[in-house]
């Protein structure tokens, strides 16, 4: 009996486990000399995210420590999302260049910005 009682606690607990993705459409905001101005509109599912303009690639989305989207707009540039900002309606993100003269170029920022929530 105190095995079939632990078999479920630890079924529940991994149940109530919840990985941190992003999901959802958001408004991404480019900071350009001290304003922000609307770029075009994302959709997150899962491990993928598009853009709605066809003409921009899909790209891959990596969980970790910092969130990053790889392929965004070009293949050279990177955005990474602190963790813990995820939950939010306004995510802020910041852009890195992979061709970074810097040993690692997630060290580097050459831009910001934010992600919006639609609702």
């Amino acid at each position: 009996m105190k095995y079939f009682a632990l078999l479920i606690t630890l079924f529940f607990i991994n149940f109530n486990q919840k990985t941190d993705k992003l999901t959802g459409r958001y408004n991404y905001l480019i900071e350009d000399d001290n304003a922000y101005v609307q770029k075009d509109k994302i959709t997150f599912k899962d491990s993928v995210f598009a853009f709605d303009n066809k003409y921009l690639p899909k790209g891959k989305i990596s969980y970790g420590n910092v969130i990053l989207l790889d392929n965004f707009i070009n293949t050279d540039l990177i955005i990474s999302i602190p963790k813990d900002q995820i939950k939010k309606d306004t995510i802020p993100f910041f852009m890195h260049d992979k061709k970074s003269s810097s040993a690692n170029y997630l060290d580097e920022v050459v831009g910001k910005g934010k992600l919006v929530r639609i609702k």
